[in-house]
């Protein structure tokens, strides 16, 4: 009897699709093999992977990873290059079954280096009855995003207008920093990576999260303490009117069964700041290949029947979000979350980061910057020349 180990960033649906998917791998088998899930918070995940070297050490054969994180386990020979395994083994329709958005943040460095897994770029996630009911538009800037909030902000009924997610953990806070800049015509990285963070989009940026995050008469309490997770569930719970965070959560909402607000979500492109556009993030989950497995091609053999049609169906199914065209157009998917064929129009407005192996330092450097932003009154311009010498010296 053999034991495939998966290192999982811990989400139920993750873990349910696993194991439904393991399942029918082994019945198609023939054979009663064993999966171990070794189930992890966001940064937890990342120490296990990288400072304590679960990808070389042999103790796990296949890892979700951020694709943030990719370039730093390439970089370290960390993971597998897949090209040589889908020589031997294609999967069927492999790319173009995908949306391009989608594979070629693991096309680098002349590899292939994770498979997409669970998709959902950031978007404006609302309760279309909240807005009806108070003669509201769906917002299209920043500006009016923030009215809307304080319009439906009514914590004395269990409401708030909107929540932040700002828990350090380099991942949301970062994102959303990234979004306000890109969305003001700004770029707060090159190509490079080097920062560009003394521009008068990133002060604007930085101005309008530092007083969102400081109006109790719009905002959710302890936006510190809210990771993604936490704030999504929050929206399904019904204690939120409009955010903005990844569509995973507004498909969750449709389909969880403890969720408040069923058929009364719908999603829209990203707000735009003065003189720039909607722009939305595309940051995702592959499974990527553990350079130190003893059951490499095993594990490649499992990777394969997750990208198949019906298994990427049961990810959706199961509350997460599936990267295959084939599921976003699915008509029962699409029966129980009425606005799962948007991720195409949704992918139109993504921009990614590019790789880069301090990629994790960099967010938590900006999550640092947040942090100042929010414990002090000192001027965004100052804070942000700090934040640049401080990753300048991180990426050289």
């Amino acid at each position: 009897m053999r034991q495939l180990r998966i290192a999982v960033r811990k989400f139920d649906p993750f873990a349910n699709a696993l194991r439904r998917q393991f399942a029918q791998f082994t019945r198609d088998a023939g054979r009663d093999d064993r999966l171990a899930l070794e189930l992890l918070e966001l940064n937890d995940l990342h120490a296990r992977l990288f400072a304590r070297e679960a990808l070389a050490d042999g103790s796990i054969d296949l890892a979700f990873l951020s694709t943030d994180w990719l370039a730093q386990a390439q970089a370290a020979g960390l993971i597998q290059d897949l090209r040589p395994y889908l020589a031997q083994a294609p999967i069927a329709d492999f790319p173009h079954a995908w949306s391009p958005s989608l594979v070629r943040l693991a096309v680098f460095a002349d590899g292939f280096w994770g498979l997409p897994y669970h998709d959902g770029p950031e978007c404006l996630i609302y309760r279309k009855d909240l807005l009806q009911a108070a003669g509201l538009e769906v917002p299209t800037t920043w500006d009016a995003f923030h009215a809307s909030a304080r319009r439906l902000h009514a914590p004395d009924r269990g409401l708030y207008g909107t929540a932040l997610a700002l828990f350090p953990d380099g991942h949301n806070g970062f994102y959303d920093f990234c979004i306000h800049v890109w969305s003001r015509g700004g770029e707060p990285f090159d190509a490079g990576g080097r920062p560009q963070l003394c521009s008068p989009q990133a002060e604007a940026a930085l101005d309008f999260l530092r007083r969102l995050a400081r109006d109790d008469t719009a905002l959710a309490p302890e936006a510190r303490k809210l990771d993604s997770v936490k704030a999504g569930l929050l929206f399904c719970a019904g204690k939120v009117a409009l955010m903005t965070n990844w569509f995973g959560f507004a498909a969750l909402g449709e389909s969880w069964a403890d969720s408040r607000v069923r058929g009364r979500i719908a999603v829209a492109p990203l707000p735009r700041g003065p003189g720039g556009r909607s722009v939305s993030l595309n940051v995702f989950w592959v499974i990527a290949l553990a350079a130190g497995s003893p059951m490499k091609d095993w594990a490649w053999s499992f990777l394969r029947h997750l990208a198949t049609a019906p298994m990427d169906k049961i990810t959706t199914l199961e509350g997460a979000i599936g990267v295959r065209r084939s599921t976003w157009a699915d008509a029962e998917v699409n029966r129980l979350v009425p606005f799962y064929h948007e991720l195409d129009t949704l992918h139109a407005h993504a921009r990614e980061l590019a790789p880069h192996p301090r990629l994790a330092d960099i967010a938590h450097a900006i999550d640092a910057l947040l942090a100042r932003a929010l414990d002090t009154d000192e001027p965004s311009r100052a804070l942000l020349a700090e934040a640049q010498r401080n990753i300048a010296a991180l990426v050289g």
